[in-house]
């Protein structure tokens, strides 16, 4: 089969025909991978921004059909349509018995130790267990969620982790109420996806702040009252919410200054949620004195603090009802061969998502 293979940290991709994958062992299902967006994760996994060891196929957000169940996967069948869950959770370790299933590493850790695909000999490790950027790959029966076979695969995909990550980040971690304010600090897919959220949770005031003036027309294509550049957001706080601040603050990109911005936008007794992953090595100061007079929370947002087996039909049936617009945040349909020049794309701001769609002209 085809996939896009990362040999080494920076470098550019290798597209083959002669890949295998491996399995599907027992709990385990292949898919036939048929859409698969482009993130920025993928983008950072490239660079070295998160933990990835390499050889490797990466992509992690994706939809497809169930091709082999492994030994002991009797709830799901060949050509059942499933969208995938990077982030499956075991049950059985401490933060899934706290209810907190986007905190299980299990599957992930196990992503980072055991190769999913073959090159002859060459053993090659999948993003996250996954790799999306091959025509298939092998997850845990967990990582997968279907759905109805009438929903296109690259609105799926979209589910998959990018909407479900900003979507979540408002309505289940921040809580956002009917009334309250919003900030959103980075205007990428996740970004457009939060603005997406606070709108549908009734939020009334919601803007957007991105350095690229052309994605702040498409933050507020999708919902955001006001959009301006990082330079005009202290001014905006004293417009629109008499200098007070906003009730959320969200920030997506995770930059050092990007997070002083979004707590600075932040009311006092506020909440800033991190949503982007950001990179280990940055480091931000905050001085004990402001954490304990502002009163404000800083809280993560790790998948949207999903349950996809909950989530992701609720995000369909929003998409159904016409309240949440997927078709319109993808971009660009694209071949597997364009990969490198997807990834360079991220930053443009006519680019929402991009999604690699695997066996039909893009």
């Amino acid at each position: 089969m085809r996939a896009a293979i990362l040999h080494d940290l920076g470098e550019k991709f290798e597209i083959r025909d002669d890949v295998a994958v491996l399995g599907p062992g027992p709990g385990e299902i292949r898919i036939r991978v048929r859409a698969a967006g482009v993130c920025h994760s993928d983008q950072s996994a490239r660079d070295g921004g998160l933990p990835q060891p390499v050889p490797a196929v990466l992509g992690h957000e994706a939809a497809g059909d169930v091709l082999e169940t492994g030994p002991g996967v009797d709830d799901l069948a060949p050509g059942d349509r499933v969208i995938v869950n990077w982030l499956p959770a075991c049950g059985s370790c401490a933060e899934c018995r706290r209810d907190e299933p986007f905190l299980c590493m299990t599957h992930v850790m196990t992503g980072y130790a055991m190769p999913r695909f073959l090159v002859g000999d060459l053993p090659i490790f999948g993003m996250a267990g996954c790799g999306a950027f091959a025509e298939e790959m092998v997850v845990p029966r967990i990582g997968a969620v279907p759905i109805e076979a009438d929903v296109p695969y690259e609105v799926a995909a979209l589910v998959g982790c990018g909407v479900m990550t900003g979507v979540g980040a408002v309505v289940n971690t921040a809580q956002v109420r009917p009334g309250d304010t919003v900030v959103i600090i980075g205007c990428g897919g996740v970004g457009i996806a939060a603005v997406q959220g606070a709108r549908l949770s009734g939020a009334t005031l919601i803007a957007a702040v991105d350095t690229v003036p052309a994605k702040l027309d498409v933050a507020r294509r999708f919902g955001a009252t006001h959009a301006v550049t990082p330079d005009r957001l202290s001014d905006l706080v004293t417009e629109i919410t008499g200098g007070e601040g906003f009730d959320h603050a969200f920030d997506v990109v995770a930059l050092p200054q990007t997070l002083r911005a979004a707590w600075g936008a932040a009311r006092r007794g506020g909440t800033v949620v991190v949503v982007g992953a950001g990179r280990a090595e940055h480091r931000v100061e905050f001085n004990p004195f402001e954490l304990l007079f502002e009163g404000k929370k800083i809280i993560p947002s790790l998948y949207g603090s999903a349950s996809p087996r909950r989530d992701f039909p609720r995000l369909i049936a929003l998409w159904r009802a016409g309240r949440l617009d997927l078709e319109g945040m993808i971009t660009q349909r694209i071949r597997l061969e364009q990969v490198d020049d997807a990834l360079a794309a991220l930053g443009r701001g006519d680019v929402i998502r991009q999604v690699i769609v695997h066996d039909a002209d893009a």
